[in-house]
């Protein structure tokens, strides 16, 4: 089964350390090797190592997809050297810069935080090569907190409203589904790391939990 639990130095936030796409996943240097492999395996992925803005919370502050990257403020040279040949990385200055946390992408579309101005939608969209747009999942703007996209499907916070689900099923073109992770935590993009292959979850989510995962990402044996 192409399904995993885990935690990350403790924490069961795996979406806050780490961010996946079909071809790569972002870590940070000091991943454990255990984990790296397992992302590896059962994501069907390489695994680049690198710290973001001099962190270790890759996936809060990197959104991407297949065609490109976005983070919130400038990277170092080592940073960069990192990233070459993921794609463009594109960098959208603003006080909301945890572009991992405020943008919710696939391949298809990009809901972004709805603070964020006109030019830095437009720029993501650029940078991911998808239309991108404003909006909210359960009220939040920190879209990419409160959900989590693939190629396969999406899975939103269970207080998000059904014109706010339309807005998503329409964008990224895949169905939504509506689940919480590690135990009843609502912010599902925080908790756990997942491309159109597989998913990584934090420990404490439960058997039903997953199952509702799986469904809402479309991801089975």
């Amino acid at each position: 089964m192409p399904v995993g639990r885990t935690l990350y130095g403790g924490s069961p936030y795996l979406g806050v350390y780490l961010k996946a796409g079909d071809q790569t996943a972002l870590a940070p240097n000091g991943v454990p090797r255990g984990l790296a492999h397992d992302v590896e395996r059962l994501l069907g992925v390489r695994v680049i190592r690198t710290q973001v803005m001099d962190t270790e919370v890759v996936g809060s502050f990197v959104a991407m997809n297949s065609h490109g990257l976005v983070v919130g403020d400038d990277l170092s040279d080592e940073e960069l050297h990192a990233l070459a040949g993921l794609g463009r990385v594109a960098v959208v200055r603003h006080r909301q810069n945890a572009m991992g946390n405020n943008v919710l992408a696939n391949d298809h579309g990009a809901l972004v935080h709805p603070e964020l101005s006109a030019d830095a939608v437009e720029k993501i969209g650029r940078a991911l090569e998808v239309p991108a747009v404003k909006g909210t999942l359960a009220g939040l703007g920190t879209v990419g907190m409160a959900g989590i996209a693939t190629n396969k499907g999406v899975v939103v916070h269970p207080k998000t409203t059904e014109g706010e689900a339309e807005v998503v099923r329409s964008l990224l073109g895949v169905p939504v589904h509506r689940s919480t992770a590690n135990f009843g935590v609502p912010i599902v993009g925080a908790c756990l790391v997942a491309n159109s292959r597989g998913m990584i979850v934090g420990r404490p989510t439960t058997p039903v939990e997953i199952v509702h995962l799986q469904e809402g990402l479309q991801i089975f044996d």
